[in-house]
């Protein structure tokens, strides 16, 4: 097992490059499925979720060439339908090939997919997609099987209690690109994502408007074929890098920074102070060039997640790491996963002073984060607390970061080059890293010497 081990008080400096989508690419692999003619993608990232995809779709007899940044794919064996529960458990994601694999080959057996575990998250409305263009369900050991003969267009509502399903749209706009007939989604998910998805499946052939809007007209055609395409930037990553270069009191340029999918986002960093600038105002919006820096006062805001274009549940965790730093009380309230809070006892640990509500938490800010051995719980999570580590007083160490490798490549790496101090050790050096990092800390209480992370301190 891996640990990332942070020294605090690194002011960020340089520049850094956005990736692909990590939540735009897995769809579009999927969408493989779709065509026996080869389709390729470049800006693809290398995460674990995209590995884990890639191996699945070659389970289902899909030829791969490359694990990253260009990847080629052409479906050679449409006999293969099952997604093996070995595979699927830890990636929600590869729910993905539902759409496509029905479509195609008229059958798939799903196995119950896996991820992050901050809350249920049921696939109902997707089977419920399937069931209204013609499909017909049942359960074999443990497995969903999907079967149609002939999907059918029909008008979808896609509606659920906490807004609409992105992965839901995604698989259902797929399906009907095969359909016969016509398909409308309404309470279609608008996220960026989709987008990319709907534009790639035009470049195959596939007849489609309305993408980005509740609102998304599907006509069904007899076949598609294949296409060369590029992922967009990965919008959570490049916020993310933004808060890290807030955090940290610093000055980032970042490239492929996607503003025109971010306005929400920008929305609140204005509020707090946080300065996205972009450095080239005839630039593509979704490819920007953008310097970070801050206002020395932080201040508190407000914020509620919600489905695109609102502010995106994806950040939410970051945002309150940055929170931490602000001068008085801010209140984020989760309205797309009410569980979405199982970083908020790690930074409690670091010395946030955080109370929880229901749904909601009062970020009371302006202390000082302080180093500790911290776990990681999900993807965003072990994001906020690589972000508190590096503007928090001393050594912090974090387990489990299987969990940030599955939406960020090497992390470390990225922010190192900024002029961070993160080490990614074993499980044996880290039981040192603590115990030493312990003594250092004592040792400079009982001496009254000042850390260097003070030269971080607002107000």
């Amino acid at each position: 097992m891996e640990y990332l081990r942070i020294q605090g008080g690194r002011r960020l400096a340089g520049r850094v490059r956005v990736d692909g989508s990590k939540n735009a690419a897995l769809p579009l692999l999927a969408a493989a499925l779709l065509t026996d003619q080869p389709i390729t993608l470049h800006n693809v990232p290398a995460l674990t979720d995209i590995k884990n995809m890639l191996s699945l779709l070659r389970e289902l007899g899909v030829e791969v060439i490359g694990e990253s940044g260009t990847v080629t794919l052409r479906s050679v064996d449409e006999n293969q339908v099952h997604t093996r529960y070995e595979i699927v458990r830890s990636m929600r994601a590869s729910i993905n090939v539902l759409g496509p694999m029905l479509a195609r080959r008229r059958r798939a057996v799903i196995a119950m997919p896996g991820g992050c575990a901050f809350g249920e998250r049921p696939i109902d409305l997707h089977l419920r997609g399937m069931q209204a263009l013609g499909a017909s369900i049942s359960l074999e050991s443990g497995d969903m099987s999907v079967t149609a003969p002939q999907l059918k267009g029909a008008t979808i509502f896609l509606g659920g209690p906490n807004g609409s399903t992105v992965l839901g749209t995604a698989n259902v706009m797929c399906a009907a690109t095969l359909a016969k007939g016509t398909t409308i989604i309404e309470c279609a998910a608008c996220e960026p994502e989709v987008v990319d998805l709907a534009h790639m499946l035009i470049k195959m052939g596939a007849k489609i408007r309305g993408a980005g809007s509740a609102r998304i007209v599907i006509e069904g055609v007899e076949s598609l074929g294949g296409a060369e395409y590029t992922v967009m930037p990965d919008r959570i990553v490049a916020g993310t890098y933004a808060v890290a270069a807030a955090v940290t009191n610093g000055d980032v340029i970042i490239d492929d920074f996607p503003i025109d999918c971010m306005l929400a986002v920008i929305d609140r960093f204005q509020h707090i102070g946080v300065i996205v600038e972009q450095l080239d105002p005839y630039q593509d919006t979704m490819h920007a060039t953008v310097r970070v820096t801050s206002t020395r006062l932080l201040k508190p805001t407000q914020i509620t997640t919600q489905p695109h274009p609102g502010f995106p549940t994806d950040l939410q965790a970051q945002f309150m790491t940055l929170l931490c730093f602000a001068h008085g009380n801010s209140v984020i309230t989760e309205k797309i996963y009410a569980e979405r809070f199982l970083h908020v006892a790690e930074l409690t640990r670091m010395g946030a002073n955080l109370q929880r509500f229901g749904p909601t938490v009062v970020v009371s800010g302006g202390t000082q984060l302080k180093g500790a051995p911290v776990m990681a719980s999900d993807l965003r999570a072990s994001a906020s607390l690589v972000l508190a580590g590096l503007a928090a007083e001393g050594v912090t160490t974090i387990s489990q970061i299987e969990y940030l490798d599955r939406g960020y490549h090497r992390l470390e790496s990225t922010l190192n080059a900024l002029g961070a101090s993160i080490e990614r050790l074993t499980g044996e050096a880290i039981v040192e890293t603590v115990a030493g990092s312990g003594a250092q800390m004592l040792e400079s209480k009982s001496a009254r010497t000042p850390s260097p992370t003070l030269s971080l301190a607002r107000g």
